[in-house]
């Protein structure tokens, strides 16, 4: 299975530290495992129940935020050199994960993607985080899944968890559009 997860998120191979890196395909597992998933699925589950027919699929949006979060990391760098300090390798693996939980968080009835029963109790945010943490991801990582999403509004945030929520939002409002 780590192989095509790999194949389905080539930017894994960002992620320099080679046991974080590992953690993280172990987190997918875990989730495609209890979620009923195989890895290839992650090409036709959805990004969002939100807006029908999805455009993108879980796959394609993972990978848009890890980009436009590394984009936006660069662009700060270029300005203000390192008085915005940024860990990239929490940033990618953050950026990998923040939508980890709704493997669990949907389900597939009759065709159709909804919202699993444990879906319907947990949002993606904790079910991911909670992953996250039982897989011993540095609490740095932990905290941008867990904060991404409307559920850390006012929360403090890291610059990874700052970068990973914009992102992740410039990768849902364009689709919003159409």
């Amino acid at each position: 299975m780590e192989t095509v997860i790999s194949e389905l998120l080539p930017e894994l191979s960002l992620v320099g530290d080679a046991e974080l890196r590992d953690k993280v395909v172990a987190v997918y597992e875990a989730a495609l495992e209890r979620g009923g998933w195989k890895a290839e699925d992650m090409n036709r589950i959805p990004f969002t129940l939100l807006i029908e027919p999805c455009p993108a699929t879980y796959a394609e949006h993972v990978r848009g935020v890890t980009w436009c979060a590394l984009a936006s990391a660069k662009a700060l760098s270029k300005i203000y050199g390192d008085r915005v300090e940024v860990n990239r390798d929490y940033l990618v693996a953050g950026a990998l994960l923040h939508d980890v939980g709704k493997l669990l968080e949907y389900a597939e009835e009759d065709g159709k993607f909804v919202k699993s029963e444990a879906g319907r109790l947990l949002r993606h945010p904790f079910s991911g985080a909670a992953l996250a943490a039982e897989f011993r991801l540095p609490d740095e990582v932990t905290h941008i899944v867990a904060v991404h999403a409307k559920e850390g509004e006012g929360a403090r945030a890291s610059a990874e968890a700052v970068l990973v929520h914009h992102a992740d939002f410039m990768n849902f409002e364009p689709f919003k559009l159409k």
